[in-house]
């Protein structure tokens, strides 16, 4: 994938991302110690996980041909973004499993199976630990994009 309309995909893709990661990991906390909430919320975080994963390697990839196409002169903050930006597969299975274990939650007690309570706070804190980590994944790829994209442009403004 190259473009979109003319403009390079990866541009466009990373809104999506950069969008759905930190919604959906603050549902998947908020889904995780409220059950009113999840009960409402948790296709929704489901569906927004599936999306995160389908988008988040077509931003990679498309990022990488960017980063191909000899528009962009080598730099140390480049190099950073695109290892930062290998961890955005992880960063989306990590949502995608904490969502599908509160999906199984859900399922198991609107089914009136009974979970024990050591299962449920299991099931929460890895849901948070994964939601957590997805954010500050999300954030250090898009601090590091933002330095390579634009670096140069903000020091020398800061500094005039």
């Amino acid at each position: 994938m190259s473009t979109i309309a003319g403009l390079p995909a990866h541009v466009l893709l990373l809104h999506v991302v950069v969008s759905l990661v930190p919604l959906t990991a603050v549902l998947l906390i908020v889904c995780a110690v409220w059950p009113a909430a999840r009960r409402r919320l948790v296709w929704l975080v489901v569906t927004f996980s599936a999306v995160t994963l389908l988008v988040t390697p077509l931003t990679v990839t498309a990022g990488e041909w960017l980063a191909d196409t000899g528009k962009f002169a080598p730099s140390p903050k480049l190099d950073a973004h695109m290892a930062a930006g290998e961890y955005g597969l992880y960063m989306a299975l990590g949502l995608a499993v904490a969502a599908a274990l509160l999906a199984g939650l859900h399922v198991a007690l609107s089914r009136g199976r009974n979970v024990g309570s050591l299962l449920r706070l299991g099931i929460v804190t890895v849901v948070i630990a994964l939601a957590g980590g997805s954010m500050f994944a999300i954030h250090t790829i898009g601090s590091t994009g933002t330095e390579a994209a634009w670096g140069d442009l903000l020091t020398a403004s800061a500094d005039g």
